[in-house]
Formats: C-alpha cells, sequence, structure tokens
C-alpha cells in the first residue's frame, strides 16, 4: 500500500500554494518556516515527485505536478475534516466552523441580521462570511475553501447542490424628476431610451440587467449595452451615480428594503418585465455530510426575507 500523506503535510502545502511564501506560510500554519520546509521535502520524498521548482531561487514556484496535487489536497483535506464536522451536526445542528461565501449585492443587506439570528439560534457555530462574484465563489466552493454560498439565481452554478429562498423583485431608481417618474411601472422596452449604470463585469447583476435589456427592440442587435460608459463596483455607488443624474438603474428590493436609498433624492418603480426578479438562493457541494446543515441554515435565511418579498418563496429560479 502506498504511504500517505498526513493531514499536517497537506495543510503545509496548501497554505504554501495560496500564501506563495515560506515565511508567511509557516506562520500561518504556526509552525516555523524550517518545520514547514521540512514537511514538504518529506512530502516530496514520499511522492517521490518534485513539487516546487527550485531552479528559480528564492521564489516559491510550483511544478505542474505540484499544482495539482495542491488542488487534489484542499479536496481531500475538506474529506477529512468532514469527518468530526459530521458528527458534530448529527448531534447539535449548526455547531463548528461554517463557512459561507456570499455575493456583494446580497451581503451588505443581509449579513448584518444573518449574524445577529445565527449568534441566537446557533451560539455554537462558529461563522466566517467571504464577499466575492459569484464565479470567484464557486471556485473557492469547489476546492473546498467555503461550504455554502448565497447566490441570486439564474447563475451559472452547475455542479452544486441549490436551495431557493425567496423572490427578490427588481426596481428602476431615478431622480424625482425623471420621466418614469410619473409611470406606476417601468416597461422594460423602454429602457433602451436611457443611459443604464450598471455593475462592473463579473457580476450577476449586471448579466440580469442586460438581459433586460435585451427585451427592447432597439436594443437587440447591441447586446443590450448602454451608451452609458458609468459601471459601479457596488449598489450603493450605482445610487450615487444615478443621484448625480448619469443614468438610471436596476436595484434588488432587497437593497432598497434595508434602505439603500434611504437619504438620497431617488425613488423606486417597479419593472414590467418577465425578468423582473431574480431568486436569492443556497448552493453547497453535492452530496455533501452537512446537506442536513444547509437546510435548516435555509430556513434561517428564508426568515430573513423582506416583508414584500417573503410571501414569493422561490420555487424555481427564472429562467
Amino acid at each position: 500500500m502506498l504511504p500517505l500523506p498526513s493531514a499536517q503535510q497537506l495543510r503545509y502545502l496548501i497554505t504554501l500554494s495560496e500564501l506563495r511564501h515560506f515565511g508567511r506560510a509557516a506562520a500561518a500554519c504556526a509552525v516555523t518556516q524550517s518545520t514547514l520546509s521540512a514537511g514538504i521535502m518529506a512530502l516530496e520524498r514520499q511522492l517521490d515527485a518534485p513539487l516546487l521548482d527550485r531552479t528559480v531561487g528564492k521564489k516559491v514556484v510550483f511544478t505542474p505536478l505540484g499544482h495539482e496535487i495542491a488542488l487534489k489536497a484542499r479536496q481531500a483535506l475538506a474529506a477529512l475534516e468532514a469527518v468530526p464536522q459530521l458528527a458534530a451536526a448529527a448531534r447539535t445542528p449548526l455547531t463548528g466552523p461554517l463557512r459561507v461565501g456570499i455575493i456583494p449585492t446580497i451581503g451588505p443587506f443581509l449579513i448584518p441580521q444573518l449574524v445577529l439570528n445565527l449568534r441566537e439560534h446557533f451560539p455554537r457555530l462558529l461563522l466566517s462570511i467571504t464577499e466575492d462574484t459569484t464565479e470567484h465563489l464557486l471556485e473557492k466552493l469547489s476546492l473546498g475553501q467555503l461550504d455554502t454560498l448565497v447566490v441570486a439565481m439564474p447563475c451559472l452554478c452547475d455542479g452544486t447542490e441549490t436551495h431557493p429562498l425567496w423572490q427578490d423583485p427588481f426596481r428602476v431608481i431615478m431622480p424625482p424628476d425623471h420621466p418614469f417618474s410619473a409611470l406606476p411601472a417601468v416597461p422594460a422596452s423602454q429602457l433602451s431610451e436611457h443611459n443604464m449604470i450598471m455593475m462592473e463585469d463579473g457580476h450577476c447583476l449586471r448579466d440580469q440587467t442586460l438581459a433586460i435589456c435585451r427585451q427592447s427592440p432597439s436594443r437587440s442587435g447591441s447586446e443590450g449595452e448602454s451608451d452609458s460608459t458609468f459601471t459601479a463596483m457596488s449598489l450603493h455607488s450605482m445610487a450615487e451615480m444615478v443621484e448625480l443624474g448619469l443614468g438610471i438603474a436596476i436595484m434588488p428590493e432587497l437593497a432598497i428594503h434595508a434602505g439603500i436609498l434611504r437619504g438620497r433624492n431617488l425613488i423606486a418603480r417597479p419593472l414590467t418585465s418577465d425578468l423582473a426578479r431574480r431568486t436569492i438562493g443556497l448552493a453547497w457541494r453535492p452530496r455533501s455530510p452537512r446537506a442536513a446543515d444547509f437546510q435548516t441554515l435555509a430556513t434561517t435565511f428564508a426568515a430573513l426575507a423582506p416583508p414584500a418579498t417573503s410571501s414569493r418563496k422561490a420555487e424555481n429560479p427564472p429562467e
């Protein structure tokens, strides 16, 4: 039987691949630099394979095989760590570490309530939260760096289990003197007549906004792109740009209910479109041993839905 690497060796390798510096990796593993270096060299001898390219001086460069083994090591360590987590979950739901990823157009408006709720109902839960785009969160989930994600569907969540929570309608935000302010609802077909401020590339809300704008006949040949060059890195920046008169924007109801427009000279109108909503949902790795925990977590999340949307329990995300 081939000798198996130890969990400690895998931690050394994974941490070095992430930090690319022996000193910082050793500090992160709470060992000396010589201990970490010796551990990785022992792993190379054990596998009879070079994991690091030592011809490049002091730089930390992984060989192609070393890079691949580091990826496998993340998955193996995640599976190993799931064993005590599974036993703990069987004794008491939602105990121990839980690493949650959340996208920026949801996080700021949900995290405060979520943290308070989990602290109250699951005091033994050790929660950590990472905010990033859907693409990056899915990558971290697949590598075992995160346990579950809070995402906006539809999204490219292939290879995950998903649990829809509630539907989050979109609104059009604008200054009070905008022509749309006189309408009870804004038709998607008229959006192309005005500059649209959107999130920057990589945010799913940008893709969802473009999909809505493509419903306009005059935009059919330009993939829904606006003439405006204004893009925002956050919903708060988007609201500020709209207030400055640079254009109008599509804003999730979740953010509006959380008060993002409070104190701003802006109004919001419903949007008439079959695509005028997103579905807030949870995602996790298939066959995760903590699936029961995530179902319990889903109940907690669903209780945080804004009153206007709580009755719109999500069944299937909009196509």
